[in-house]
């Protein structure tokens, strides 16, 4: 499994670039195991907006099907 590391900063498939800021856990969702779902704090380079994403998500691969003409192979990719 891909390790996210927070204070690096990634790009997103689509072209934006953030910084992670922290490693969480979602107070509301579980896993199937009954475990706090882990999610990404990441903050926008562009605008400074805050965002949150499941840790998941954030580390998955693009969808080609959807996306075929994206480059990157993976939704947010290190960038430093």
């Amino acid at each position: 499994m891909r390790e996210i590391e927070e204070n690096k900063t990634y790009r997103h498939f689509k072209g934006n670039v953030y910084k992670v800021l922290f490693i969480g856990n979602d107070s509301e969702k579980t896993d199937e195991n009954g475990n706090p779902v882990k999610v990404v704090i990441y903050k926008s380079n562009h605008d400074g907006k805050i965002w949150v994403r499941p840790y998941d998500n954030f580390i998955s691969k693009v969808d080609k099907e959807k996306y075929p003409s994206a480059e990157q192979e993976y939704r947010f990719e290190m960038v430093d």
